[in-house]
């Protein structure tokens, strides 16, 4: 059982709606076990600045259905550099900071693993629309994107329909493709592309000729933007040249970017992500630490953060000699089991996008 006086927390890198409600989760758990909380302005680079917050209950008591970060994000390369790491550490010290909670993707989470190194105890929370991190189902902000995405599609339907044309829309989600998947399914669009599979681009065409010729008028077809041509140029920009040019139909690109990161967060994030703040005080308090809190089959567990990166790594081909050295053979077994379980969810989305786009 581990002493605190006091934890920080941080949000770091894209925000996501239901970060606040992680925040307003970890203070008010905090609290009700006698820990103060303090909040990080910024991400790391306030951890480096120094520009800290108190956060009470009060504070937070009406941020649950808000989106965003009410304590705000960045990027911070400094902060993988020594200086950057040790003048983070001094922050932490002089603030009396025992321990920090670090909400957002991967990044945050090598960040967090390195204060546990320096003697900070952390303990990441996965805060990214895009779901894309291996070792959990789910992250903070996935389900409030895709309403907002298919809200966005439906409204460009109406328009499609009046004018009897086509809408390419490119939606976030870096390399994933599941905002793009589930999206398109519940559009109701004809084709979704996504970079984990390939893309029929002939047998979408040929589908857009026969829709036409039956009287179809509107159709939408979803891209994920992390689909790229050979040169790493947008796909979704190209296809609708393509489609004009072989179908001749009026086609249009749209590009919602990140507005998909803005609004209310839904109930399935605010749930979410205050089960997980709540479980991380808790962790913390056990004793421990450099982990991440991750949805595996319905309940929030801790995963070893070194092994949520590196399954990471395994699963979008980007291993580094030695990745692997420091892990045993059940837990490299655990790591491709994770795997070929994601790789069966994207095969099951993109069959149903197949079978049900119309």
């Amino acid at each position: 059982m581990a002493t605190f006086r006091k934890i920080g927390i941080l949000t770091s890198g894209g925000d996501a709606p239901g970060m606040n409600a992680c925040i307003k989760a970890v203070v008010n758990k905090a609290y009700a076990l006698g820990i103060e909380v303090v909040g990080i302005r910024g991400g790391y680079a306030g951890l480096i600045r120094g520009e800290l917050v108190p956060l009470t209950q009060q504070s937070v008591s009406n941020v649950i259905g808000t989106g965003g970060t009410v304590l705000y994000s960045s990027r911070c390369p400094e902060f993988a550099t020594e200086e950057g790491m040790r003048v983070a550490v001094e922050t932490c010290k002089k603030n009396q900071i025992d321990a920090m909670i670090c909400i957002g993707g991967d990044g945050t989470f090598r960040g967090a693993t390195d204060l546990t190194f320096h003697g900070i105890p952390s303990i990441g929370l996965p805060g990214t629309i895009d779901n894309d991190i291996t070792a959990t189902d789910y992250t903070i902000g996935l389900d409030t994107s895709i309403n907002t995405t298919v809200a966005m599609i439906d409204c460009l339907r109406d328009t499609c329909e009046s004018h009897a044309r086509i809408n390419v829309v490119e939606v976030m989600g870096r390399h994933c493709g599941q905002i793009a998947l589930y999206a398109g399914i519940a559009s109701g669009a004809v084709a979704v592309a996504i970079p984990e599979r390939p893309f029929d681009e002939a047998a979408a065409l040929e589908k857009i000729r026969a829709l036409r010729k039956n009287g179809k008028r509107s159709m939408i077809i979803v891209v994920a933007e992390g689909l790229t041509n050979p040169d790493g140029t947008p796909y979704a920009e190209t296809l609708v040249s393509r489609i004009e040019e072989q179908t001749g139909i009026s086609t249009r690109f749209v590009r919602p970017a990140h507005i998909v990161r803005g609004g209310n967060p839904t109930v399935r994030d605010r749930t979410t992500a205050s089960d997980m703040g709540s479980r991380a005080v808790e962790l913390l308090v056990e004793g421990k630490s450099n982990v991440v809190m991750c949805e595996l089959d319905g309940e929030i567990r801790a995963v070893d953060i070194a092994f949520a990166l590196i399954a990471d790594r395994m699963y979008k081909n980007k291993l580094k000699e030695g990745d692997l050295d420091r892990f045993s053979a059940d837990e490299l077994d655990a790591m491709r089991a994770l795997i070929d379980k994601r790789n069966r969810e994207i095969d099951r989305l993109y069959q149903v996008a197949a079978d049900v786009g119309f």
